[in-house]
C-alpha cells in the first residue's frame, strides 16, 4: 500500500505536474514575501535598513556614488522599466502575436500586463507610502512609493516575454537563458531605482515579489488554458 501511494505521488509530480507545483510554490512564496515586507513597512520595521542602503548610494554632498558616467548608465537602465518602454515592448509583442494569428497568446499577454499594471496601481494607492526625501531624486516620480512600479512591471513584462520565448527553443541552456535574462533585467532596474533615490529598498523588494507572483500566476493560468486549446503557447 505504501509503495502504491509513493508511486502515485511520484507519478503525479512527474512531467508537467512538477512544473505546475513549482509554479504554485513561487506564487505562494512571492505573495508571502510581499505581505511580510508590507507588514514590516507599515510597522516601521524596515526604516533603519532602508535608510542605510539609501544613504550608502550617496556621498557626503548628496551626490550619487561612483564615476560621473555611472549616473547616466543607471538612468539608461531604469528606463528599461519605465512605462513607455514597457508599453512599446508589450505593444510589439501583441502585434507580433496578432500577425501570427496566435490570438490566445495575444490575450494572455494583454491580460498579464494590463492586470499587473492595475494591481501595481491598486497596491500603490492602498499603501500610499511617500517617496524618500532623505536624498535628492535623480528622476521624476509621480506616484506613491510602495511597491516599486518599475520593479514589479519589469518582472511582469519581461517574465511574460521570457515564458513565450522559451517555447521557441529546445536546448535547456537557451531556455535557462530566456528565464534568467528577465530576472537579471528586473534586478538591475530595481537596484537603479534605489540608486536614483526614488525608492526605498523595501519598495523594490516588494515590487519584485509581487511581479514574480503575478507573472507566474498568469503563466499557470495560460498553461491550464493551453491544455483546453484556448491559448497557443507553442510556436
Amino acid at each position: 500500500m505504501a509503495r502504491y501511494l509513493v508511486g502515485r505521488i511520484i507519478a503525479w509530480l512527474g512531467g508537467h505536474e512538477l512544473t505546475m507545483l513549482v509554479g504554485l510554490l513561487i506564487v505562494v512564496g512571492g505573495t508571502w514575501t510581499f505581505l511580510a515586507v508590507a507588514d514590516k513597512v507599515e510597522k516601521g520595521g524596515t526604516e533603519t535598513f532602508d535608510l542605510q542602503i539609501l544613504r550608502a548610494m550617496r556621498d557626503a554632498d548628496d551626490q550619487p556614488i561612483g564615476p560621473i558616467w555611472m549616473s547616466e548608465l543607471v538612468r539608461d537602465i531604469t528606463a528599461l522599466g519605465g512605462y513607455s518602454v514597457l508599453t512599446i515592448v508589450t505593444a510589439s509583442l501583441v502585434c507580433f502575436l496578432s500577425l501570427d494569428r496566435k490570438y490566445g497568446a495575444m490575450w494572455f499577454v494583454i491580460f498579464a500586463v494590463v492586470g499587473g499594471f492595475a494591481l501595481a496601481m491598486g497596491l500603490k494607492s492602498a499603501f500610499a507610502r511617500d517617496r524618500p526625501d532623505e536624498v535628492t531624486h535623480l528622476s521624476q516620480a509621480l506616484t506613491s512609493s510602495f511597491p516599486s512600479g518599475h520593479s514589479m512591471m519589469s518582472a511582469v513584462v519581461y517574465l511574460t516575454l521570457g515564458s513565450l520565448l522559451i517555447r521557441l527553443v529546445k536546448r535547456r541552456e537557451l531556455k535557462f537563458f530566456f528565464l534568467a535574462l528577465p530576472f537579471g533585467l528586473s534586478l538591475l532596474i530595481g537596484c537603479s531605482r534605489v540608486y536614483m533615490g526614488v525608492h526605498y529598498p523595501s519598495d523594490v523588494l516588494a515590487g519584485w515579489a509581487a511581479g514574480l507572483a503575478w507573472a507566474t500566476l498568469c503563466w499557470l493560468t495560460a498553461r491550464s488554458l493551453q491544455r483546453r486549446g484556448l491559448v497557443e503557447l507553442e510556436f
